[in-house]
């Protein structure tokens, strides 16, 4: 798309774009090229077995060093280091809020939350029918605060245990997971990625994001009440799964909590950026992970006595695997390809738009066509495309937009990955725990009903929010 738009449209130098237009040069057309070279080997990570970060890392590199000669010939270099260095800022203080939440989320999962959570759902006995629904509808709310991934393969580990092998359920609650979590996440600044980068560039405020739950919920309420008309409701076998949370563990939920809170006020109240309060929030669960580790024999004495009384030989064996809790082993266990990826994507977008490509795209798609529109074709897009690189894309180039327009684009971005497996995170997650049962073409069968709830999604907000396509920010 790049390279056509290059081809045939005039040339334009956008304000994000660099001093020199290399729209035309052989050096522009090369950085495209090295972009949809890596970006096709991250399409295939499922056929060739390779993190997706492998590629655009290498690509990101590539694109700025080019651009780098190329100013340095032209005895311009400062002024690609100051670029440089804004881009990579974008992407410090995505990195280090993200980096926080996965430690927190990964902290709740050592200390049990998220088990604890699934053995309720699988002694409770539900139908299948209900089981569909619970999982569904806390797949929607989970994925507000914690990334959609997470929540998805929570979902599916239930699902998966207490679904006796019955292929059909086990993949329309896959599909019904996937397009809950992507739903939920739409509508929170912490539920998604490309809700955190439009929250953090100050395009929407905090409390204009809950303008989205009425559209995020017709999005996954449409295909769910479709889907579950196809469900037999009948009862799995009763399972026991005897689970209990590890100290601290509700303690950990709430410095969350807390930390989310600080984040919000930073940028709400202080102007500054959300990272700052998130690191705080780090600084206390180091804090805390120090209080659980010198505290940890006096609890252990108290435990054994007291199971040791009660006769509970079960839970007094387990007290010998107790480990000390480590904050930096739940950082180590961040999903690191994520973070890295979402370097590349960023930092190879952000030379192709100092090259001048941005402002070619931004003036064919918001120029050339109403943004409502645009903003609706890109969130099909999304569905091919990760969601990442597209709402990057749409930021960086900075169409003059009002608060709906914006809204919209967040919200079509975070559930036009629903519409295909691959078109998010979740769904890829859940193709590689469900092997075999979610698949691909299993998913597509319900393409035609998810659809129906993204263009319903999409009506509910140009019918429930039109006052705010008349105010711009």
């Amino acid at each position: 798309m790049l390279v056509v738009l290059a081809l045939f449209s005039p040339p334009l130098l956008a304000a994000g774009a660099g001093e020199l237009d290399l729209t035309y040069s052989l050096s522009g057309f090369t950085a495209v090229m090295l972009f949809l070279v890596a970006y096709g080997l991250v399409m295939a990570e499922e056929q060739l077995h390779m993190r997706k970060s492998k590629p655009v890392l290498v690509a990101a590199g590539l694109i700025w060093m080019l651009i780098g000669w190329i100013y340095v010939q032209e005895g311009l270099p400062d002024a690609v280091e100051h670029a440089f260095s804004a881009t990579l800022l974008e992407y410090t203080e995505l990195l280090l809020f993200l980096l926080v939440a996965m430690t927190y989320v990964n902290a709740m999962e050592e200390r049990r939350v998220f088990d604890k959570l699934r053995a309720w759902m699988v002694e409770t006995g539900f139908s299948y029918r209900t089981l569909f629904w619970i999982t569904g509808v806390l797949a929607f709310w989970i994925s507000t605060v914690a990334n959609n991934l997470t929540t998805a393969m929570l979902m599916c580990a239930v699902v998966l245990k207490v679904a006796e092998g019955d292929k059909r359920f086990i993949n329309l609650c896959c599909v019904n997971i996937v397009v809950a979590s992507n739903a939920g996440g739409a509508f929170s600044p912490f539920g998604d990625i490309t809700t955190l980068m439009v929250w953090q560039a100050k395009l929407v405020e905090f409390q204009e994001f809950f303008e989205l739950l009425g559209p995020s919920l017709v999005n996954y309420l449409l295909p769910a009440l479709v889907m579950s008309a196809f469900i037999r409701n009948r009862k799995p076998g009763s399972l026991e799964e005897a689970v209990w949370l590890k100290r601290g563990a509700r303690r950990i939920v709430f410095l969350f909590l807390l930390t989310v809170v600080i984040a919000v006020l930073c940028h709400t109240v202080l102007n500054l950026p959300p990272a700052l309060g998130m690191m705080m929030g780090l600084g206390f669960l180091q804090f805390f992970g120090y209080y659980l580790r010198r505290s940890l024999p006096r609890s252990l004495a108290r435990k054994r006595t007291r199971y040791s009384q009660r006769g509970d030989w079960r839970k007094l064996e387990s007290l010998g695997s107790v480990v000390p809790f480590d904050v930096f082993t739940r950082i180590a266990r961040s999903e690191w390809d994520t973070l890295l990826f979402f370097y590349g994507v960023v930092m190879s977008v952000g030379g192709l738009g100092f090259m001048g490509y941005l402002a070619l795209l931004s003036e064919s798609l918001y120029a050339g066509w109403d943004p409502t529109w645009a903003n609706i074709v890109l969130g099909v897009v999304s569905a091919v495309v990760d969601n990442i690189p597209v709402m990057f894309a749409v930021i960086s180039m900075e169409p003059d937009m009002s608060m709906g327009n914006w809204l919209l684009i967040t919200l079509t971005a975070g559930v036009g990955g629903s519409l295909l497996s691959v078109g998010s995170a979740a769904g890829v997650a859940l193709m590689g725990q469900a092997r075999g049962i979610y698949t691909f073409g299993g998913h597509m069968r319900w393409a035609p009903v998810i659809a129906l709830g993204y263009v319903g999604s999409v009506l509910m907000h140009l019918w429930l929010n039109a006052e705010s396509f008349n105010v711009f920010h």
